[in-house]
């Protein structure tokens, strides 16, 4: 605390004179307080009290200048509010005239957004010398005007760098005549600076020194040489300039020492021209300038005293040249000068205007990602940046993180990050410096440095270096933040990072999942950026069985839920149905899954998401249904809440639609379809034609969801007539005979079992014209013939004859597994028959068709072997039927084939084991 502070609390407080003893028994810890564990804070000395108020928002400064009548005259010292940032919370008049009392001696503001900068003219602040707003783009002639006629003080103005497309030169004709103390004047974007404008600023502003229109359409140079007392003069990203007027006015200027010209269509030869006839000129700033770049002759540049940046010149070691001392190290020239400041004064000025140039084109040249840059990038533009993250302007450190967060990513809408730069910032140590900027008390930084950790973290190197340097804990903590915008850049940190799976354990460790929980909580309209990106990071955490559970009593289904139901955002709600799906993929290992069944209105919202225009939206909500239908009464409670109707549309409308949509539309019709009453009614919906189509899939993935899909619906003999009506069974036999997925082609196989079992037929001859809904009539024998001989060959090729026949020969056990595993499908043993579903299997092993025979007893092979998911359950079926019985007929029968009584002798050898293990848990 420095002595003015002090002066200005005795003046407050009127009470004795406070020691320098004092604050450092605190900070020491040595008082008797202190000791004892618990702290008096209200007989804190005041210039703590005040020191802790200088860390604080202004916010949180205010609310706690409320607590008590010290802490309100301390909370309203002038030192507390000589500058005031206002872009992390919501600032409209009502606030701002809640302000207006402590801003009397406000010097520096800085605002975000039209709202805030139409409310600040609230704020009194009468003597305000600098005004500094971002997201201008809204911004008006008439805003910008009256803040420059309430502010006649002001020294420096700045907006940008977002275009401020509604600004004209009327408003800054307005400025030049209301602030004649103007230093300093940068604008993005402006469509038109005229002659007028810039005439005004010449005649009324003479102590202005610096100037930056950066991105303008046009710009009256002949205007700017009329403004003599310019010292730093930045155009850059101007178009339409005429550089052969500039070239004849600006080299009188008899001030101008530095002149930024960057991402221009400035020529070599006005360059060169420029640094040779302009007397005052020392630096010229050319970044990313193509006609520079394109000249293969760069020593033309070299023109002696003075200093040349551009993309193919060394910037550290050109910028090291304007120092007399040659010991300074080129790497290290921004942090050293800023260490130990030069008495030249303007050599400091042209530090302080390139750490603000480069910081500003470099994150312009991120964001437009031109090609051929990897090379400046990778040897000089990430230290540079890293570099720049250092200085003592801490605009200029927001910035260069922002461009650090900006530059890594090649591809934005799928989120990819160039591994070569993003590896180039860890090695030059950009990680431990990001996570130091993302602890600091200025929440504006914390910010940038944690989107910049979040955006370099998509690179799994970087991500484990970001949790071995502690950035786990440090995220979790600003995911905590009262700022919105601190909060939504450390959620999307925890997103990413939660992509492995070796972090996730890490980010529960350190109370991310209940901080993420309490974002929804905090912000339920809080826009979709904090919400996206917390529900994206514990989706992927509820991927994890454990964390799954964690996210679950952290009150994560409901809050999850309420976004599903109430968020209009297509992000939010594709990553609230994804992280909903994700809980509910354990239903064998924790409750999660009917624990969202229950959740009030969750049914309800996700079959209504399916209806989305977004296409990842209904993807993900068909997703979660698909794997909420796993519990029965999830299943019946989805059908009742529309899921049918909902989901038979989803499959209708996406045959164009990604393999995700595909796959995941099917697979929660598979589901569904578990329940005879559901799949009859989803055959009467239309469902059976998308599902036929969708097993045409060449993806297997969905041929593999529609092959189970059919295969339940072909349970109920009115669905099959419909799948041969539809003319599904070329689809099932191609897939029974062509799929790479073993699985896919043994659900064809039993689906065409069921059709052609004899049920069928006489469904098909009691209802005549098939009434249920088939118009058609249709031949059965060629579908039969056909589906028949493809099962035929299905069942064959688990069929190894020789094997066989030594299993035939012999009842030994070894031979018996040995068949046994060859016809084994592994992951046959995830599916999970019903009881009416096995028993129609045992009624098949007494169909006069060998060919049915040997499917039914290959079906309950793979359904009972030993370690399969429920293979318990259905042995208990199985037992339960007297199917041993019929099992040992089939196995002894003299005319059945072959592969039916092997088949049938390994299904007894697995009820057996299964006997045994129930025993022995007895």
């Amino acid at each position: 605390m420095n002595r003015r502070v002090r002066r200005k609390v005795l003046q407050l407080k009127d009470k004795e004179k406070l020691t320098c003893d004092n604050y450092v028994e605190i900070c020491d810890g040595s008082s008797s307080s202190e000791r004892k564990g618990d702290v008096d804070w209200i007989s804190l000395p005041d210039d703590t009290v005040i020191q802790l108020f200088s860390y604080l928002n202004y916010r949180d400064r205010a609310s706690l200048s409320s607590t008590c009548k010290t802490w309100r005259v301390l909370g309203s010292s002038p030192c507390l509010w000589s500058s005031l940032d206002l872009r992390a919370h919501k600032c409209d008049s009502a606030i701002a005239v809640t302000l207006a009392s402590r801003c009397s001696n406000l010097q520096k503001l800085r605002f975000r957004g039209t709202e805030s900068a139409n409310a600040i003219m609230n704020l009194q602040a009468r003597g305000l010398r600098e005004i500094s707003g971002d997201f201008c783009r809204e911004i008006t002639d008439a805003t910008l005007s009256v803040m420059a006629a309430r502010h006649e003080a002001l020294e420096s103005l700045q907006l940008g760098p977002e275009f401020c497309e509604r600004i004209s030169s009327d408003a800054i004709k307005l400025v030049a005549l209301c602030c004649p103390k103007l230093k300093r004047l940068r604008l993005s974007g402006i469509r038109d600076v005229d002659g007028e404008a810039i005439n005004a600023l010449a005649k009324h502003c003479g102590q202005l020194e610096e100037i930056g229109f950066m991105d303008c359409m046009s710009i009256d140079e002949v205007a700017l040489g009329n403004v003599m007392s310019v010292r730093f003069l930045s155009v850059a990203g101007t178009r339409n300039t005429k550089w052969s007027s500039a070239l004849h006015l600006w080299n009188l200027l008899p001030n101008l020492i530095c002149l930024d010209v960057s991402r221009t269509d400035v020529t070599s030869a006005v360059v060169v021209r420029l640094m040779s006839t302009t007397p005052s000129l020392k630096v010229v700033c050319a970044l990313n300038c193509p006609n520079l770049e394109e000249e293969s002759n760069h020593t033309a540049y070299n023109v002696k005293g003075k200093l040349l940046l551009a993309l193919f010149s060394d910037i550290f070691k050109g910028v090291a040249s304007l120092f007399a001392d040659t010991t300074v190290k080129d790497r290290d020239v921004f942090s050293e000068w800023s260490s130990s400041k030069s008495g030249n004064k303007n050599l400091n000025d042209t530090m302080t205007w390139l750490e603000w140039i480069l910081s500003h084109t470099l994150l312009r040249i991120a964001e437009t990602n031109p090609q051929g840059l990897d090379t400046f990038w990778l040897k000089q533009g990430a230290a540079l940046l890293l570099s720049l993250m250092r200085s003592s302007q801490v605009d200029v450190q927001e910035r260069a993180a922002t461009g650090l967060a900006t530059f890594v990513v090649i591809d934005d809408e799928n989120a990819t990050v160039d591994c070569g730069r993003a590896e180039a910032v860890m090695q030059d140590g950009g990680i431990r410096l990001l996570l130091d900027l993302a602890k600091s008390c200025r929440e504006g930084l914390q910010s940038e440095a944690a989107k910049a950790i979040a955006n370099l973290s998509v690179n799994a190197k970087v991500a484990k270096a970001v949790a071995e340097e502690g950035g786990i804990n440090i995220l979790a903590d600003l995911a905590r933040s009262m700022n919105r915008l601190v909060a939504e850049e450390a959620a999307g940190g925890l997103w990413n990072l939660s992509v492995g799976e070796e972090h996730k354990g890490a980010i529960a460790e350190a109370g991310g999942i209940k901080a993420l929980v309490d974002l929804i909580f905090k912000w339920p309209f809080g826009g979709d950026g904090v919400l996206e990106r917390a529900a994206g990071a514990l989706a992927n955490l509820a991927a994890d069985d454990k964390c799954s559970m964690e996210v679950a009593v952290a009150g994560g289904v409901h809050a999850l839920v309420m976004l599903a139901r109430t968020c209009k955002f297509d992000g939010v709600q594709e990553q609230a149905a994804r992280a909903l799906a994700n809980l509910a993929a354990h239903g064998d290992s924790n409750s999660n899954n009917a624990a969202v069944g229950q959740e009030a209105g969750a049914l309800e919202a996700l079959v209504q998401l399916t209806c989305s225009n977004h296409e990842g939206v209904r993807q993900e909500a068909a997703g979660a249904l698909w794997n909420l239908s796993f519990d029965d009464r999830n299943r019946e409670a989805i059908a009742a809440a529309g899921g049918v109707e909902a989901l038979v549309a989803l499959a209708q409308n996406c045959s164009n639609a990604s393999q995700g949509l595909q796959e995941r539309a099917a697979g929660a019709l598979w589901g569904l379809s578990v329940s005879e009453t559901n799949s009859i009614a989803i055959g009467r919906e239309g469902g059976v034609a998308p599902l036929i189509a969708l097993a045409r899939s060449e993806a297997e993935d969905v041929h593999e969801t529609a092959a189970g899909a059919l295969w339940n619906l072909a349970f109920n003999p009115g669905n099959a007539l419909r799948i041969v009506e539809e003319g599904g069974v070329p689809a099932l036999v191609h897939l029974c005979s062509s799929s790479v997925s073993k699985m896919a082609r043994f659900m064809a196989a039993l689906a065409l079992a069921y059709m052609f079992d004899g049920r069928m037929d006489e469904v098909a001859a009691s209802i005549g014209s098939m009434s249920e809904g088939i118009s058609k009539s249709v031949s059965l024998d060629a579908p039969r013939r056909m589906a028949l001989k493809n099962i035929h060959e299905f069942v064959g090729t688990f069929s190894d004859q020789q094997s066989f026949n030594a299993a035939a020969n012999s009842s030994a056990p070894p031979a018996l597994a040995q068949v046994a595993e060859a016809a084994r499908i592994q992951e046959a043993g995830h599916l999970r028959c019903s009881g009416a579903e096995i028993g129609r299997f045992v009624v098949m092993l007494r169909n006069p068709s060998s060919i049915l025979k040997a499917c039914a007893a290959f079906a309950l092979l793979q359904f009972t072997i030993p370690g399969g998911r429920h293979a318990t359950h259905h042995a208990s079926l199985l037992q339960k039927s007297g199917a041993a019985r019929v099992m040992r007929a089939a196995a002894a029968a003299a005319t059945a084939p072959l592969e039916a009584k092997i088949f049938a002798k390994i299904v007894l050898r697995n009820l057996e084991h299964h006997n045994v293990e129930a025993s022995s848990l007895i």
